[in-house]
C-alpha cells in the first residue's frame, strides 16, 4: 500500500501540472464526474446503504448521534442537488489568473497582482459523502490538489465517490491522476498534519474536537472553523408570522447543519413574545430559556431562547458566545439592521431570512469546500475565491534599482 507521504508528494508533483490547467480542461475534467455520477447512481445508493447500515449499529450503540447519522444519507434530491451544484460550477469564470489590480511603478515597470491556486491541500470532512464529490470538484475548478480524508462511517460511498472521480481525471486529457487522493485512516490524518513540506493549507470539516486536534498537531495553516452557534435576533419591529417562518426554516429544516440556528435572542418590547414561543413549539422545537451553556451547538430541533434589553445586548450577546459563523436579525427598522450588520462580528450577517443561506451552493458559488471563522484569507463559505492566493508579477524593460536610489528616475505608483 502507498504510503501517505508518497502520496502527498504524487500530489505535490501533480500540482505543478494543474496550476497552469485551462479552465476548459478543468470544466471537462468535472463534466466527467457528472457523466460517472450519473452512470454509477445504482452503485453510489448500495454504497450508501451499506453505511446506513454499518451506521444504524452505531447510532443504537451510541457511538454515533442521529444528526451524524443523518447527514450520512444520500438520497435522489441530495444527488440531483450535487449534480445542480457541479453544473453551476461549470458556469463559474476560472478563478485562476485573474489580475486583482495593475499599477504602473513607472513608464515599462508594471505590477499585477495575480490569482493562484494554493497547492495541495488537505480537507478532513466527517459524515456528508456527498463533501467528497463537492471538494473535489472545487478543487479541481480552482487548479489546486487534495488529500482527503472522510469519516469511516461513509468508507463506502466515498470509495464510489473516489472511483468516479479517479475515472473521471483518467478520461480527461492533460490532468494528473494524482490530483485527487482519498485516504482513510486516522493513522493517515496524524501522519498528514506532518507533511508541511508537501501541503500548504489543512481545511477541517466536523465537530469541535476534530478541529481542535488538527489545530493543536500541525505547523501548516488551518482554515475552517470550530463550531456553529448561529443566532437569531427577533428585534421589537418584527413581523410575527415571518418570524416563525424563518426561525422554523433555520431550526427544523436541516438542524443538524452547522448554519441551522442554536439560540433566538427577542427583544423585550417585541410585543408577540408568547404567540412566538407557542408556535415555535408547534413546530416541533424544543425551547429552552435561559440556559446555562449558551455555547452548545445542538443539532436537534432544540433552541436556546434569551430575552434581552435592546439591540446592544443582543449585539453583545452574539459577539460572546458565538462562533463567528452566521447571524441573522429580523427587523424592519433599517438602522437596526445596519447597526447589526456593522457591529456584529461573524463571517455571514444576514438580516430578515434563515440562517441556512449561508452556504456556497445558495452563494452562488457551486459548491463549498467549508465554512471559514478565520478572519486571514477566506472567511464564511469558502469556494473558488477562497482556494486561490495571490503572486505578484512586475512587467519590467531593462529596470534598475540603482537608477532609483540615485534619482535619475522616479516611482509613479499609478494605479491602472
Amino acid at each position: 500500500m502507498e504510503t501517505i507521504e508518497n502520496i502527498a508528494k504524487s500530489a505535490k508533483n501533480a500540482f505543478l501540472t494543474t496550476m497552469s490547467l485551462s479552465d476548459a480542461t478543468k470544466n471537462e475534467a468535472i463534466k466527467n464526474i457528472i457523466k460517472k455520477i450519473k452512470e454509477k447512481e445504482s452503485e453510489i445508493f448500495e454504497a450508501n446503504e451499506k453505511d446506513l447500515k454499518e451506521a444504524q449499529k452505531l447510532l443504537e450503540e451510541g457511538k454515533i448521534n442521529k444528526p451524524a447519522y443523518d447527514r450520512l444519507k444520500l438520497d435522489k434530491n441530495k444527488l440531483q442537488s450535487l449534480i445542480q451544484g457541479l453544473e453551476d460550477l461549470i458556469k463559474l469564470k476560472d478563478p485562476v489568473n485573474c489580475v486583482l489590480w495593475e499599477k504602473e511603478l513607472d513608464k515599462g515597470l508594471i505590477l499585477k497582482k495575480v490569482s493562484t491556486p494554493i497547492g495541495v491541500i488537505g480537507v478532513i470532512f466527517e459524515s456528508r459523502p456527498d463533501c467528497f464529490i463537492q471538494i473535489a470538484s472545487l478543487i479541481i475548478k480552482s487548479g489546486n490538489c487534495a488529500i482527503l480524508k472522510g469519516g469511516s462511517e461513509a468508507i463506502n460511498t466515498n470509495s464510489i465517490f473516489s472511483k468516479i472521480v479517479d475515472e473521471a481525471l483518467d478520461e480527461t486529457e492533460g490532468f494528473d491522476k494524482n490530483a485527487i487522493n482519498l485516504v482513510y485512516s486516522r493513522e493517515d490524518i496524524k501522519k498528514l498534519l506532518e507533511l508541511d513540506n508537501y501541503l500548504s493549507l489543512i481545511i477541517p470539516r466536523g465537530s469541535n474536537s476534530l478541529v481542535k486536534f488538527i489545530k493543536e498537531n500541525t505547523k501548516i495553516p488551518v482554515l475552517g472553523h470550530a463550531s456553529g452557534i448561529c443566532h437569531i435576533f427577533v428585534d421589537k419591529t418584527a413581523d410575527l408570522n415571518n418570524s416563525i417562518s424563518i426561525i422554523t426554516d433555520a431550526k427544523t429544516q436541516y438542524p443538524s447543519a452547522c448554519n441551522a440556528v442554536e439560540t433566538l435572542l427577542i427583544h423585550k418590547d417585541f410585543s408577540e413574545i408568547e404567540k412566538l414561543k407557542s408556535a415555535l413549539i408547534e413546530k416541533g422545537i424544543k425551547i429552552i430559556e435561559n440556559p446555562d451553556n449558551y455555547s452548545i451547538e445542538y443539532g436537534d430541533k432544540i433552541l436556546a431562547l434569551k430575552i434581552v434589553d435592546n439591540i446592544d445586548c443582543a449585539i453583545n450577546h452574539i459577539n460572546k458566545y458565538g462562533s463567528g459563523h452566521t447571524d441573522s436579525i429580523l427587523s424592519n427598522d433599517k438602522s437596526s439592521i445596519e447597526c447589526f450588520f456593522n457591529l456584529v462580528d461573524s463571517s455571514s450577517v444576514l438580516s430578515n431570512c434563515s440562517t441556512r443561506f449561508s452556504d456556497g451552493f445558495r452563494y452562488g458559488f457551486g459548491a463549498e469546500v467549508g465554512i471559514s471563522t478565520n478572519k486571514t484569507h477566506a472567511r464564511g463559505p469558502v469556494g473558488l475565491e477562497g482556494l486561490t492566493i495571490y503572486k505578484y508579477k512586475l512587467e519590467g524593460s531593462n529596470n534598475i534599482v540603482l537608477d532609483y536610489v540615485e534619482g535619475k528616475k522616479t516611482f509613479t505608483h499609478r494605479v491602472l
